[in-house]
């Protein structure tokens, strides 16, 4: 739910919840079938958190992501979140590194 176009803190684990545990697992390692099956990185990993800007998380998550032979691999969410909601599923990200 949206307050003035901010995230509240409280909702953000129900938005991983419903638009990215699947693939991204509820602890964010990705240990599910649909993300074994596209691949998807352990974020909560340190070092592979290390590895992408604020910026960077922003853009995937709003334009989804696309491997090199042009194969989706994780959809876009621009049209389902608020840029309030990115912005929090982002610092929510960055909690999940240990």
């Amino acid at each position: 739910m949206l307050l003035s176009g901010v995230a509240r803190s409280a909702d953000i684990p129900d938005t991983w919840s419903k638009n990215c545990a699947s693939c991204h697992g509820p602890d964010g390692t990705g240990h599910t079938k649909a993300g074994r099956m596209a691949q998807v990185k352990d974020m909560t990993s340190a070092d592979y958190q290390k590895s992408f800007t604020d910026e960077q998380a922003t853009k995937q998550i709003k334009e989804g992501f696309k491997d090199s032979s042009g194969k989706e691999r994780m959809k876009a969410f621009a049209d389902k979140l608020s840029d309030g909601e990115v912005k929090a599923l982002v610092a929510y990200v960055r909690s999940l590194s240990k």
